[in-house]
């Protein structure tokens, strides 16, 4: 079923979490563990019961190096996911991808919500996304995977990534995709330094002012290990600690891979907030 973005407290701890699954061998984090189809629907399952309240399941990798892969290899591997998930359980199911074709097999197969690291930008995904009737979540991100660690420049990240976010967001609009069912990601470790991360998020507020839902992945990042001082760091307590701080700036949505300690996490924050 879509998602109703327009609903800013849909659960009780006031923020949906989305559970992220990757089908891939090259992931940053959780590449090459849920390529067999049984184990990926089990690991959904799991995240479902331990709070998510969507499932996002993506087919390529985009971590910094990443190459692309063909839209049939994509379908193989995300396809038999989301039917699996989508027989077991009603959970929100996210494709996680920006090629019209995987968008099609995904929303026939079950899929609710498109989710674009590219904002629609590639060749037939805007025309596809509005046919197809989903929302969709648009990332801003500077470069391509394959080179946009290489030297990230901004003259003001947040102006820039504001203005893009808003921009892709009026093309959506104008290619007759409602307005309440838009979501913006400012795209962490797309393309940005260190810096320009923590810009964002001191400013995430700027983000969520457009009056679009908006949607934080900071899960595991590399920026995590960066500000320990230990790139090979567990990155669990920083990550729960940066979806603390993106719900704390109002975001809508947080991307996650460790669901149960986010949902506890989230679920304290909002007892002492009296929500």
């Amino acid at each position: 079923m879509p998602l109703d973005i327009s609903a800013t407290n849909p659960t009780a701890i006031g923020t949906r979490v989305m559970g992220v699954l990757n089908v891939t061998p090259d992931s940053f984090s959780d590449g090459g563990q849920y390529l067999e189809v049984d184990k990926a629907v089990e690991h959904a399952l799991q995240l479902v019961s331990e709070g998510a309240d969507i499932i996002d399941v993506g087919g390529e990798s985009t971590r910094p190096g990443a190459s692309s892969v063909s839209f049939a290899e994509e379908i193989d591997r995300v396809i038999p996911v989301i039917e699996g998930i989508a027989r077991a359980s009603s959970v929100l199911i996210s494709i996680d991808t920006s090629k019209p074709e995987v968008m099609k097999a995904a929303a026939a197969a079950g899929a609710g919500l498109i989710n674009d690291v590219r904002a629609l930008s590639g060749d037939g995904a805007m025309a596809t996304a509005a046919d197809l009737g989903l929302p969709v979540c648009l990332m801003h991100m500077q470069g391509q995977p394959s080179n946009m660690q290489v030297n990230p420049t901004y003259a003001n990240v947040v102006d820039e990534v504001r203005n893009y976010l808003l921009g892709r967001a009026k093309a959506c609009i104008d290619s007759g995709i409602p307005r309440d069912r838009i979501l913006l990601d400012p795209g962490f470790g797309f393309g940005k330094s260190l810096q320009h991360n923590l810009d964002l998020l001191r400013h995430l507020d700027r983000i969520v002012d457009t009056g679009y839902s908006v949607l934080a992945g900071l899960s595991r990042k590399s920026m995590i290990g960066a500000l320990l001082g230990d790139p090979g760091s567990n990155r669990l307590t920083g990550s729960v600690t940066l979806a603390l701080y993106a719900v704390r700036k109002g975001v809508h949505i947080v991307r996650v891979h460790d669901v149960a300690q986010t949902v506890e996490a989230l679920t304290i924050e909002a007892a002492i907030a009296g929500s």
